[in-house]
């Protein structure tokens, strides 16, 4: 299928590059361009896309409040939103993970990395750039060193949510725990399910918070 996404960020160079890198890609569709936060959410309404790739710093309304727009309790069928920006600031990291964003890029991160994101977005996974995600996971960590009471993941399970926080991808996972990648799969589901997170990055938000996770 077709990955069809949506470019919102007020710079028209920055929009031209993206959609000429995504265009590429036999898989994915850039199917509209909005110049800020607004319009972006107009054009979500008209053009149903399945991945978002927001801006922070935009005119009228800000990349962080269209997704808190798109993401506000209640809301359904919401597309999967990706933050692209220039600033590499933690403040920015933890709002747009902690209100549903299904990754967070830097816009240098390179071609790879942004085709990548989309598709990971799309599956129901998520991808953070590196160079700030160990940095960011360890900042979020509690004094705790055990999964809270009442979490129900069992114990392969927490080995799972803690080799996610780790940066580990479901092969890698599947390797270290010498069980196959669609176990993998399966476990995942269900610490989704236990924990109410919407994606990957919120398992592993709850893993490093719950000091499962050592680096």
């Amino acid at each position: 299928m077709t990955i069809r996404v949506l470019l919102a960020d007020d710079q028209t160079m920055v929009r031209t590059g993206f959609s000429l890198i995504l265009g590429a890609e036999d898989d994915i569709e850039v199917v509209g361009e909005a110049k800020d936060g607004l319009q972006a959410l107009e054009m979500v309404r008209v053009l149903a896309p399945d991945v978002v790739l927001m801006d922070i710093r935009m005119p009228r309304m800000d990349g962080l409040q269209a997704l808190r727009e798109l993401h506000h309790p209640g809301s359904a069928g919401s597309p999967k939103v990706v933050v692209v920006t220039t600033f590499d600031d933690d403040e920015y990291v933890h709002e747009a993970l902690n209100n549903g964003a299904c990754g967070f890029l830097l816009k240098d991160s390179g071609p790879t990395l942004l085709t990548e994101a989309v598709r990971a977005a799309y599956s129901g996974e998520a991808l953070v750039s590196p160079a700030i995600t160990i940095r960011l996971l360890k900042g979020l960590r509690s004094p705790r060193t055990a999964a809270p009471a009442g979490s129900g993941l069992s114990s392969r399970e927490t080995d799972v949510a803690r080799l996610v926080a780790e940066g580990l991808t479901n092969a890698e996972i599947a390797a270290a725990l010498f069980v196959s990648l669609g176990t993998v799969k399966t476990h995942l589901g269900n610490i989704q399910t236990k924990l109410s997170a919407r994606n990957r990055v919120e398992i592993a938000l709850w893993a490093w918070r719950s000091g499962l996770a050592e680096r």
